[in-house]
């Protein structure tokens, strides 16, 4: 509070009297203030003044030398306090600046990036200008101090502000401070972000590269490191080159990226960890993929050295049969002829000895690493076609050597032709299908024979009287059906294949996609059903089980046999026929299915070849009762006759489980009540007994028409439905009504009245069904299999 820091007072008395008198008068009154807060001198002239003051302290009007201008000094203190005031507001711009830098969140895309470094570089630049403006207005402010003034309150004197010289200089020292410090914070921010764009840009080029590795490791992965045949994995060979040149432009890009990485941590980026991480991840990826493809390229490289081998014996095969086949029997007849005939086939043992003596073992041995179940039954069945073919060689080379050791009566041999003979050429398929021509397809075709008209059927030679007769092998009939028997399957599995490649494969293929209705998309399993299972099983193994036959024509009722359990498949096929139908109507007339019949050159449609497996079926049946017709007295027709049986009972089992889809109104699962053992329609009596009935009272009611399902574990009552419709739109279906549990079925095998009549009754007669077949033979062959299932729960 005021004096504050004051010490004396002194007051200077007016010169004139009457001021003088009026101070006087008032400095009385107040001067009790005066005296008791600090004292006071009062001076009655100037020149007092100086006895206290010195002069150059003190103004000229005041006696003093002291040079002082009022209002220059207001003008100068005001553009002191300006330019503080704009100091400060640069430093707060600077401060905002740096908090907008250090908290704004940044975007991912660099786009966003480049376009905000942009604006705040431009910002920081409009920040310098403005530093540079208020440093040089300091400077100018700065230098007013130290040079003469001109104004009118101190003309030609040199004046020294000491004071406000040093605030103005404080002051642009902190505007320097300030832009040092600026600097350096921009030059760290603008580092960071040029490096966070780096970044940004390394790691999607990363990213793209890393998914491209991905997808293709993924592709190359669903192609198989084997194969089934020579074409195929030659194919399969060229496709991972493909994959192969794809990679290496990849890792190319991999590389590429890598390279960046390391110059970005060699510049000392702020994310260097993360950058070698992934640099170190990119190139375990391209190693990945690059050992995979090496590693599928050896076993398929490998896969097709045994394919070729196998081929290569397969051919010395057919070249041995060829060898047999032509050598003319009249001329062996004689010494001479007979001789050179063994030479003839000695110079050829002798020849193809390392293919004919091949050891399955070394193979399996050699090929250890690739080997798989199908490649596996190709080296056996090899080996039993090897072994036929020695046999061959060993049976005519004893034939030869009896004529050169003793002298008898002529014996006519039957020559065999090329194992496997030039067959005519089906309408179904094009010489233009060749591999790798555009949107030809490529189907296995296995032509082993050589070239030369032959009209018998090659096989081991056999010996036969002058009667023509042959003790020990079949007719020269049951050779033709045999033959007819293989040549048939031989097109019925190119016939598959052309299906699966030319038109299944197809709906995978993405140049086709565009000609395929919605509704087919993904529903190829519908369409063709478990036709590759049924190719696989034809192609892989049962072909080769009929060829090895050849060489043993009784052991084609064997191959039947043993494969019964895997004939079952076709059950599956044909009860997903119906849904085929139906899905081949509604895009029957569609682009797509013109095109790939175009491709194939077929002149049927699919659904033609969508048949061709139950046709199959009903043909094994066909051929194995004229085989056996024409075998009666030769080694296996134990074996055929319980082929034909087992193939018989199949088509039945198909044709049974075809009805059995067509039950509607079924809470339960059917399968649960075991195999379908009979089905057919009868005329049904029922009664509900709670006493005696006869069986008169039973015969007035009008019968019911039901179709029955005789199951393993129950009997299925059905009502027959036939659904209204045209042509393919006209199905059967059978709503269920009831069902009999087996184990409390009994029956009465005889009904007075009719033969065709038996009576189901159930749970101790509560219930009684008289059943109507049509025939007798047809009531029998009921009650015989209802019988076996009574019979079998009481075992």
């Amino acid at each position: 509070s005021f004096p504050g820091n004051l010490h004396l007072v002194m007051v200077l008395r007016p010169t004139g009297f009457f001021q003088r008198t009026f101070t006087d008068i008032g400095f009385r009154f107040s001067q009790e203030d005066f005296l008791l807060k600090l004292p006071v001198v009062m001076l009655s002239s100037v020149s007092d003044l100086l006895t206290y003051i010195d002069e150059q302290q003190l103004t000229p009007e005041f006696g003093g030398t002291l040079e002082y201008c009022h209002s220059e000094w207001v003008i100068f203190r005001t553009a002191i306090e300006s330019f503080a005031l704009t100091v400060k507001e640069i430093a707060q711009m600077l401060q905002s600046f740096g908090t907008e830098l250090a908290e704004t969140e940044l975007p991912d895309d660099m786009y966003s990036i480049e376009r905000i470094l942009a604006l705040r570089t431009e910002k920081y630049y409009q920040l310098k200008e403005d530093i540079t403006a208020v440093t040089k207005e300091g400077n100018l402010l700065l230098s007013s101090f130290e040079e003469p003034d001109s104004g009118e309150c101190s003309q030609n004197q040199h004046h020294e502000r000491p004071g406000d010289w040093e605030t103005v200089n404080r002051l642009l020292g902190q505007l320097r401070e300030m832009e040092t410090a600026f600097d350096g914070f921009w030059e760290k921010h603008q580092l960071k972000m040029e490096q966070y764009l780096q970044l940004l840009k390394f790691e999607q080029s990363f990213q793209e590269v890393k998914n491209a590795i991905e997808f293709l490791m993924g592709q190359q992965a669903e192609l198989p490191d084997t194969g089934d045949s020579v074409p195929q994995v030659k194919q399969r060979l060229k496709d991972l080159g493909h994959f192969d040149g794809m990679a290496q432009d990849l890792i190319g890009k991999a590389q590429v990226v890598i390279l960046h990485g390391h110059q970005l941590a060699a510049n000392h980026h702020y994310a260097l960890n993360l950058i070698c991480q992934q640099c170190n991840e990119l190139r375990h990826h391209s190693d990945v993929l690059s050992d995979e493809i090496k590693r599928k390229q050896m076993r398929l490289q490998k896969t097709l050295d045994l394919h070729t081998r196998l081929q290569q014996a397969l051919q010395c095969c057919d070249e041995g049969a060829y060898l047999l086949a032509n050598q003319q029997m009249d001329k062996c007849q004689s010494k001479e002829g007979a001789q050179k005939a063994l030479q003839d086939i000695e110079r050829f043992l002798e020849s193809s000895s390392a293919y004919l003596n091949y050891d399955p073992q070394a193979l399996h041995y050699d090929f250890e690493s690739v080997l798989t179940s199908e490649l596996k039954c190709q080296i056996q069945s090899v080996q039993v076609k090897l072994e036929n073919v020695r046999s061959m060689f060993e049976n005519r080379q004893s034939c030869f050597k009896k004529l050169l050791d003793k002298h008898v009566r002529p014996v006519q041999l039957v020559a065999p032709r090329p194992e496997n003979p030039p067959r005519s050429k089906s309408p179904l398929f094009s010489p233009k299908h060749e591999p790798g021509c555009g949107s030809k397809v490529t189907f296995a075709t296995k032509h082993r024979a050589v070239a030369g008209d032959h009209p018998s059927p090659n096989f081991p030679p056999t010996f036969t009287s002058s009667r023509g007769e042959s003790p020990n092998r079949t007719s020269g009939k049951s050779f033709h059906v045999i033959n007819e028997l293989i040549e048939t399957e031989r097109v019925y599995v190119e016939e598959l294949f052309t299906v699966l490649t030319g038109y299944r494969a197809e709906m995978d293929n993405p140049a086709m996609l565009i000609l395929m209705p919605p509704v087919l998309r993904n529903r190829k399993d519908v369409l063709f059903g478990n036709m590759p299972e049924i190719y696989d099983f034809h192609n892989k193994i049962f072909l080769h089980s009929l060829e090895s036959c050849l060489g043993a024509p009784e052991r084609v009722g064997f191959c039947f046999l043993d494969r019964r359990e895997d004939f079952q498949m076709y059950e599956k096929y044909c009860q997903n026929k119906p849904r085929s139908e139906s899905l081949w109507r509604q895009c029957s007339e569609s682009t797509f299915f013109q095109e790939c019949k175009r491709k194939l050159e077929h002149k049927l449609g699919l659904d033609s070849y969508l048949l061709k497996p139950v046709q199959r079926l009903t043909k094994y049946q066909l051929l194995l009762k004229e085989l056996l017709k024409y075998s009666t007295s030769c080694d296996g027709v134990q074996e055929l006759q319980e082929a034909l049986v087992a193939m018989l009972d199949l088509l039945k089992s198909v044709n049974d489980s075809m009805h059995q889809i067509s039950i509607t109104g079924y809470d339960g699962d059917l399968s649960e009540l075991g195999k379908v053992l009979m089905q057919g329609s009868f005329s049904v009596w029922t009664g509900h007994r709670k006493g005696p009935t006869k069986m008169k009272d039973l015969a007035r009611f009008k019968p019911m028409q039901r179709h029955l399902f005789l199951y393993e574990k129950a009997l299925v009552f059905c009502k027959k439905r036939e659904e209204h419709g045209d042509g393919y739109d006209k199905t059967s279906s059978y709503s269920f009504k009831h069902f009999l549990k087996m184990n409390a079925v009994g029956i009465t095998e005889n009904v007075k009245g009719d033969h065709r009549k038996f009576e189901i009754w159930y749970s101790g007669r509560e219930e009684v069904y008289v059943v109507q077949a049509q025939t007798v033979d047809l009531k029998m062959a009921w009650l015989n299999e209802i019988r076996k299932i009574l019979f079998k729960q009481q075992e």
